[in-house]
């Protein structure tokens, strides 16, 4: 019962740099098609608007997609550690052998398991705080949004597990299903909490249910990938193949976030006040070129209306003095 037991050796460097690749491909693929989206959705607002419009609704769109993935990466963690303990505790009943740390963490998981499926539930809420705010800070969207992502995060995974059951895995995956219901209810419905509440925390959910179509359908295609390619392996169980899977897609993410490659591609279009601090930088320039030294000219005369120039430097607006002796 080794670490290796749970990954593939095999996986070399070059190997997992051609899964990178392709994860960063299948990430920019969802970026292009929330900005297509993005696109599509603005056409019918007023064309001065539809810079700014643009900007904000790419941004904020492609940040919540990233918090659901970062949101469900985290949700599969206590899912993989959930379905490792239980193989370990399979084998360890079996007579496999192990040392004495093995030994305690096997008796408090037979002792304890629901204590310890609580605690596991806090650390991967613990992950997700520290990966959105610290390692990949999105600031593009409120506590509001993220907690409504998250929440779909929970219902993601749902699926995931559900599909895994289906597919004959030979994890069992019913229990950690009930564990998310049992959030997913919770987080719904509350003790002052009343049923237009329920109807608006689902309508806000479902709002978002495309970012869900587009991380099942990519996470599906670059496991499928993995597995085909050999890169994951079905004996160390599929859902531990998907987290690794989704542990790429957080690589990608965190590079994509923090370069700041779509600020480059989407800058913010320049306001109102912008141009008038334009404006009066330009006026500032202009005032002090008018207050540079110019030569001006005075001109004197007698009186019989014959003129005498002299040339003399002012620091002041060019004007022609007339003075008569």
């Amino acid at each position: 019962m080794t670490f290796e037991a749970y990954t593939n050796p095999d996986f070399t460097v070059q190997q997992k740099l051609l899964f990178f690749v392709v994860a960063l491909a299948g990430i920019l693929i969802c970026n292009i098609l929330i900005i297509a989206g993005v696109k599509i959705s603005t056409l019918h607002k007023e064309k001065e608007e539809q810079p700014q419009l643009l900007y904000e609704g790419v941004h904020n769109r492609i940040q919540r997609f990233y918090e659901m993935m970062i949101s469900g990466c985290s949700v599969l963690s206590f899912s993989c550690a959930y379905v490792i303990l239980n193989h370990i505790n399979t084998l360890y009943m079996s007579g496999a052998k192990g040392g004495p740390t093995l030994d305690w963490i096997m008796d408090v998981w037979q002792n304890g398991r629901d204590f310890v499926l609580l605690l596991l539930i806090c650390l991967s809420c613990v992950i997700n705080s520290l990966l959105d705010k610290i390692f990949i800070p999105l600031k593009r969207i409120s506590r509001e949004e993220k907690a409504c992502i998250r929440m779909l995060a929970m219902f993601y995974v749902i699926i995931i597990l559900a599909g895994l059951n289906s597919v004959g895995d030979e994890s069992e995956y019913n229990p950690v299903m009930i564990y998310y219901l049992g959030l997913m209810i919770g987080r719904f419905v509350y003790f002052d909490a009343s049923f237009i509440d329920f109807i608006h925390a689902l309508v806000d959910m479902f709002k978002n249910i495309y970012l869900l179509i587009m991380g099942l359908l990519l996470t599906g295609l670059l496991t499928h990938f993995g597995f085909e390619a050999g890169y994951l392996l079905e004996r160390n169980y599929y859902i531990v193949g998907i987290f690794y899977t989704h542990l790429f897609l957080l690589v990608v993410i965190f590079l994509l976030n923090n370069t700041g490659i779509l600020k480059l591609i989407f800058r913010e279009p320049a306001t109102e006040e912008d141009a008038e601090e334009d404006n009066e930088e330009d006026y500032e320039e202009y005032e002090e070129e008018d207050d540079a030294e110019e030569e001006y000219v005075i001109a004197e005369y007698d009186d019989d209306e014959e003129y005498e120039e002299e040339t003399v430097v002012l620091a002041a607006p060019r004007h022609t003095v007339k003075k008569r002796q």
